[in-house]
């Protein structure tokens, strides 16, 4: 691990004090020239020891054998020390081993050290020998402790702003993945925005082009025979391409269709209208009250029964469509008497669409077909 700067602090400011108040003493010249000089080179090779260990990463046995070193030093200095200050270095033992080697040790090094202090007092001239040796034992054993307590602010304050880059960092990477999910979703969005449109382009537009046509035809074939039919699917075409590029517009502008005040038995009555013809008979029934169902489910049965009225038409061949509309049950039943779909086309794009209308409301659709015809079943399960 590599030790907290505030450690390094500390130890370089006893360092520092230790060696001004040995200069001071020797300035008044109690301490020889060869003294002072190892003195000093002792504490010089202690402050490199610490500004190497405050840049590398230390192992356990790089730590016992740095621990080693130091209290030989510190030995080496105090002996040198004229001021006999030097012992308060030895502090700095339980103080780095709660760092590099545990509170453990470190606790363990601390009262180590107090024992070994008290025994020299007590047995001799080691630690103090005179009469402010006491003072001076619990002095230092007052310092442990602040060491210690100093050691475990410092532990807390690093694991706190370990913890807190650990966190920056989840959160960099959090938003990371936030930005990632946020540039997914636009494209979600912007792809089910293009299957709405498709849709919608589809469902409307393709259904006026289709009775556009279906006109038009009509008015050829009556053009010299029935002129006046004639001119009255003429007419009937030309509203159905009008309500066509009204439907291009809104798709154009990315708006939804305009539903303000939709009826739906008024729009089944006008579709069924639009499409009727002498070979070509819808029966409506429509039953319950279109004001208890929502009106996003009533718009999307009537675009199912829009389509299923324009493939009954243009392609099943059937001459008579029945249209049972149940709001109290919300289902939908369409049957043809036509020569039913092919199987390339139950899943066409037109019978696609119907299906992902209904699953916007919580409904589905399920198809017959034969050679008698054609049934569709809308259920609808939302409000």
């Amino acid at each position: 691990m590599i030790r907290p700067r505030a450690l390094t602090w500390v130890a370089w400011f006893l360092y520092l004090s230790v060696l001004v108040a040995g200069l001071v003493v020797a300035a008044s010249g109690e301490c020889d020239a060869l003294g002072l000089w190892g003195f000093t080179c002792g504490l010089a090779v202690a402050g490199a020891l610490e500004s190497v260990e405050s840049r590398i990463p230390v192992t356990p046995s790089y730590a016992v054998a740095a621990l080693t070193v130091r209290a030989a030093l510190f030995a080496f200095v105090t002996a040198l020390d004229c001021a006999g200050n030097a012992k308060l270095l030895f502090v700095l033992i339980p103080l780095t081993a709660y760092f590099t080697l545990g509170h453990r040790i470190a606790y363990g090094l601390g009262a180590a050290e107090v024992v070994l202090a008290t025994v020299l007092v007590a047995v001799g001239p080691g630690f103090g020998g005179d009469p402010e040796a006491v003072p001076d034992l619990l002095m230092f054993a007052v310092g442990i402790g602040f060491a210690l307590t100093l050691a475990v602010i410092a532990g807390r304050e690093e694991a706190g702003r370990r913890r807190a880059e650990s966190l920056l960092v989840e959160l960099s990477d959090a938003n990371a993945r936030l930005a990632e999910y946020a540039d997914q979703a636009v494209t979600l969005a912007t792809v089910a925005e293009r299957t709405r449109l498709a849709r919608d382009i589809h469902d409307t537009v393709g259904h006026h082009l289709v009775v556009t046509a279906i006109q038009l035809e009509k008015a050829a074939a009556y053009r010299t025979l029935e002129p006046d039919t004639a001119d009255r699917a003429l007419t009937d075409g030309r509203d159905s391409a009008r309500q066509a590029l009204e439907q291009v517009r809104r798709a154009v502008g990315a708006l939804h269709d305009d539903t303000d005040g939709f009826t739906l038995a008024t729009a089944l009555r006008a579709l069924i209208a639009r499409l009727r013809d002498t070979d070509f008979t819808v029966t409506l029934r429509l039953s319950g009250d279109e004001h208890r169902v929502g009106e996003s489910v009533r718009l999307a049965l009537y675009l199912v029964t829009q389509e299923a009225l324009t493939n009954a038409r243009r392609h099943s061949g059937a001459d008579t469509v029945t249209v049972d509309v149940d709001l109290t049950a919300r289902t939908l039943d369409i049957s043809d008497n036509g020569r039913g779909l092919r199987p390339d086309a139950v899943e066409g794009h037109g019978l696609r669409g119907m299906r992902e209308r209904l699953d916007l409301v919580g409904g589905r659709l399920s198809i017959t077909t034969g050679a008698t015809g054609t049934r569709l079943l809308a259920t609808v399960s939302a409000p």
